[in-house]
């Protein structure tokens, strides 16, 4: 099937809001009294904000209302923090790619489990380079499961086969290859190694060599 469209990540692939959660999430566990670390942030990349905050509590206890405030005032300190975002957030190759998806004649849409997406790709300068966008707000089921992936590919009216998700977590490849979908996979390979194509980063990836890659990947 041919490729018509690229579905990215956000956090990682497009733009690292690494450290703007990172430290929403300090700011929440040192106020809880609880240990976390750098360390423990990169554990939850790819991970939806409910999942995250599981993880910190480590099996601790408590109301399903407390629970909601502390999501919500970590997103509080977070919307913060990325009122800082800029277009010189963008990561190194990532506009060059969209622009020369747009001039091809491909689609690209987001795919990622932010719910605050489209304002950080409002801030990063490149809405009209997306042709849709499914965030947090789009699906129930998170990532690993590819709900997301499939919603960004019925916007786009396009099926999974036709579809490339770029992402930088495992469970972001896991979902992709959920939906039917083949991935590029930026990062470590032990980190992104399920993906059909790895990359370091977008940094000097090239359209025409990234759609030569996949192919030899089906072969």
């Amino acid at each position: 099937m041919t490729i018509r469209a690229f579905i990215f990540d956000l956090d990682g692939v497009l733009t690292d809001t690494a450290e703007y959660h990172y430290r929403g999430w300090k700011r929440l566990a040192d106020e809880l009294g609880l240990p976390f670390t750098r360390a423990d942030n990169e554990a939850l990349r790819g991970i939806p904000r409910r999942a995250s905050l599981m993880m910190i509590l480590k099996g601790r206890q408590y109301p399903e209302a407390q629970i909601r405030e502390m999501m919500e005032r970590k997103n509080r300190y977070y919307l913060e923090f990325i009122s800082e975002i800029s277009l010189r957030d963008l990561l190194p190759g990532a506009r060059a790619l969209l622009e020369k998806i747009q001039a091809a004649g491909l689609k690209s849409a987001l795919g990622s489990a932010s719910q605050n997406a489209s304002e950080v790709i409002r801030r990063l300068g490149i809405a009209d380079l997306l042709d849709a966008i499914s965030d947090g707000h789009s699906v129930e089921f998170q990532k690993p499961a590819p709900d997301l992936f499939l919603h960004a590919a019925a916007q786009l009216g396009l099926s999974p086969s036709e579809c490339i998700v770029v992402e930088d977590a495992a469970a972001g490849i896991e979902a992709a290859h959920a939906g039917g979908f083949r991935s590029v996979g930026l990062g470590p390979r032990e980190r992104v190694g399920a993906a059909e194509v790895i990359h370091p980063s977008l940094a000097a990836v090239h359209l025409v060599d990234l759609l030569a890659a996949l192919e030899s990947s089906r072969l």
